[in-house]
């Protein structure tokens, strides 16, 4: 039996020694291995955040004690002491819990939460929610030094820091982001690490808290001794920890990145795979990396997520300083590519369509109110089965609903690389491109002039129905179309490619011969491209059907069943469209 099937509650860890709780820590390492193993998950921070979380457990009272942690890819310990454990001990429990705090899944967490630099902002309120009911608990922040690169990390601790009541913030500095850890805010943390804590200049001073320094921030003995210092204080306080991120499992000690977050089976003797010789993301780097050879003012940028685009350490530093990572500052990096743009420079700044809405304020005001002519790439966009945390469903409405911003959908490689090169080469208009995701489709050439807007392309001319099938949905169009043969109709295809405005001629142009228009786009409906076909053709005879996702937080979600939700099949869409004619007939 080991420690931790004694552990069903933090009330069971105040019980335990200092043996107990070392022999704790590695019963927890091993739970986050076998759950990572089996359905992947973040690795490195979890399993160096386990001293700190057992400390936080025996020396704090939650859930009265209220902690707020950040991002979410440190909770799996957390998770672990308190009931739900079987989740990462048990691989037929392992879906019963998501990889985010969750409030529906336990008392002990208090948000859900999978986006960075937060956990200061929410904990403030909670603290002063707490100051006026008079209320008496510690409120806890758990906040990464790579949270720390996001602004509402520092709007939330220039709040905080004028409370005037119990408030600690536990920076947990692992000296890493996702990938290594970028600006002023890296450096002044080393300079506290190299003097123990005792730097001449110490921001979280200057801004007002009293400062804890546990070099470390992996030792049992030194956290509880701190926090017991710090609980119940009653002002602000800021305890800052150097962990060792990946601690106890050696690959993740030696080369942090890779393994800050895992697929299942990494620990699989068989678990490597054959990755495709050509994808959309090493398509996007050699573009970059020849075009910044021909021009020295192409810089590409990218929020602290740098590996999810297929940056690596290696093209990185082929880069040189022709590649800025912002940290996890997607708001910030907005602005400095509109700066850059302003001044003659190439910026191409590649996002992650789940963080697309950090960067809203900045797109619209900072971007295209200045047309400033950036290139944003939008990574991973489409319905997935991922966590409520990171769906990537609501990129269109968001973007394409903002005046100047030319937002397209390449459906293969050919289009893709034209609309990136008119993009980086033009100085009109920013401009947004939605890369495309799955397998590279290929072998078609491209000579459009994207130069000249809103220009729809019909590829297959047809008759009574007319399926309009935006970037990764443009397959799903030609199936379909398929599918109306076997019901007698030879429908027409069409590749929008433009997602910010309509084509009025050729959308006039299908009023002759055809009573039915389809839209299929891979994301949420409201607001969306269909939208936008449906209302113009509102005073017209033209029906329209428009398919895509529901307004609504999935949660991991199988995208089959997604799909079938959706009626994002061409057995369903024909179904729909034949109902449709046949009312239409009636």
């Amino acid at each position: 039996m080991t420690i931790l099937d004694r552990i069903n509650s933090p009330e069971d860890v105040k019980k335990l020694t200092l043996s107990d709780m070392k022999s704790l820590a590695q019963d927890i390492r091993n739970g986050i291995l076998t759950r990572v193993n089996t359905v992947g998950g973040h690795l490195g921070p979890d399993l160096g955040i386990v001293e700190a979380t057992i400390a936080l457990h025996y020396v704090f009272n939650s859930p009265v004690d209220k902690i707020v942690f950040d991002v979410s890819h440190q909770v799996y310990p957390h998770k672990m002491l308190t009931g739900r454990k079987d989740a990462f001990l048990h691989p037929e429990a392992h879906p019963e819990i998501s990889g985010y705090s969750n409030p529906a899944e336990s008392a002990h967490d208090h948000f859900v939460v999978g986006h960075t630099s937060t956990s200061v902002s929410l904990a403030t309120g909670l603290a002063k929610a707490r100051d006026l009911k008079n209320e008496k608990y510690n409120v806890i922040a758990l906040i990464g030094d790579g949270s720390l690169t996001g602004g509402e990390a520092f709007e939330g601790l220039n709040n905080a820091a004028v409370l005037d009541s119990n408030f600690i913030v536990i920076v947990n500095d692992n000296d890493m982001s996702i990938a290594e850890n970028q600006g002023a805010i890296d450096k002044h943390l080393k300079e506290l690490r190299k003097t123990k804590g005792n730097a001449e200049n110490n921001l979280f001073k200057a801004m007002g808290y009293e400062y804890f320094f546990v070099e470390d921030g992996n030792d049992l003995e030194s956290l509880i001794d701190t926090f017991k210092k710090v609980k119940d204080v009653n002002h602000p306080v800021v305890v800052h920890i150097y962990t060792l991120k990946g601690k106890g499992y050696k690959p993740a000690e030696e080369d942090k990145e890779p393994y800050h977050w895992q697929l299942p089976g990494f620990l699989n003797e068989n678990g490597s795979f054959d990755a495709p010789a050509e994808t959309y993301d090493s398509i996007t780097t050699e573009y970059i990396l020849k075009k910044q050879q021909e021009n020295p003012a192409v810089i590409s940028i990218t929020a602290a997520t740098p590996g999810a685009m297929g940056y690596s350490r290696e093209y990185r530093k082929k880069l040189g300083k022709s590649y800025t990572d912002v940290g996890i500052a997607e708001a910030h990096a907005v602005a400095y590519a509109s700066g850059i743009a302003k001044n003659g420079g190439k910026p191409i700044f590649g996002v992650l369509s789940s963080f697309v809405q950090r960067t809203y304020d900045q797109l619209s005001q900072d971007l295209a109110l200045n047309n400033s002519p950036a290139t944003i790439l939008v990574y991973w966009a489409g319905i997935s089965g991922a966590d409520m945390t990171h769906l990537q469903t609501f990129d269109i409405p968001l973007i394409s609903n903002i005046p100047n911003i030319v937002y397209l959908a390449p459906t293969n490689k050919e289009e893709y690389l034209k609309m990136l090169d008119w993009s980086v080469e033009q100085n009109e208009h920013p401009v947004a491109i939605r890369v495309p995701a799955g397998n590279v489709v290929s072998g078609m050439a491209d000579d459009t002039d994207y130069s000249v807007l809103n220009k729809y392309k019909i590829t297959k001319k047809g008759e009574t129905v007319a399926i309009i099938g935006l970037g990764s949905f443009f397959g799903l169009a030609n199936e379909t179309a398929d599918e109306f043969k076997k019901h007698g109709i030879n429908a027409t295809v069409i590749n929008p490619r433009f997602i910010t405005g309509i084509d009025e001629e050729l959308l006039n142009g299908l009023k002759s011969g055809h009573k039915l228009v389809i839209t299929l786009e891979d994301g949420v409906l409201d607001g969306g491209f269909g939208e936008k076909i449906a209302r113009f053709y509102g005073d017209s005879d033209m029906k329209v059907l428009n398919f895509g996702a529901k307004k609504e937080f999935t949660d991991r979600v199988p995208l089959d069943e997604l799909y079938e939700r959706y009626r994002l099949k061409k057995e369903l869409i024909a179904q729909d469209a034949m109902n449709c004619l046949n009312l239409c007939r009636a």
